[in-house]
C-alpha cells in the first residue's frame, strides 16, 4: 500500500492544524482526516468520524496496525509541514 497523494486543508478551528485527504495507490481516497495540535505542541492524526444517534463518535476508517498508522501520520505531517512552509500567496 502506498499513499500517492496528500491534500492539506488549513483550519481556523481551535486545536486543529489542518484537515487532510489522502489517496492510496492512486485508486482509493479517504477524506476528513484531522491533524490536531496536542497540548505539548506536537500533532496527532485522527481518522474521519461519524456521530451516532446516541451521541458517540466512531471512526469511519482506521488502520489495523501500528505500522500503517505511523505511515499515515508521517505522510500527512510531512505534507502539512511542506504546506505550512510555502508562502501564503502560493498555496492552492
Amino acid at each position: 500500500m502506498e499513499i500517492t497523494r496528500v491534500k492539506i486543508f488549513p483550519s481556523n478551528d481551535e486545536g486543529i492544524a489542518a484537515y487532510a485527504s489522502i489517496t492510496i495507490d492512486d485508486c482509493f481516497a479517504i477524506h476528513g482526516l484531522v491533524l490536531r495540535i496536542n497540548k505539548t505542541g506536537g500533532y496527532s492524526l485522527h481518522m474521519p468520524q461519524r456521530k451516532r444517534a446516541n451521541g458517540m463518535h466512531v471512526d469511519m476508517v482506521m488502520p489495523l496496525d501500528n505500522e500503517t498508522r505511523r505511515m499515515l501520520e508521517e505522510k500527512v505531517l510531512a505534507a502539512y509541514r511542506a504546506f505550512a512552509d510555502q508562502p501564503e500567496k502560493t498555496r492552492l
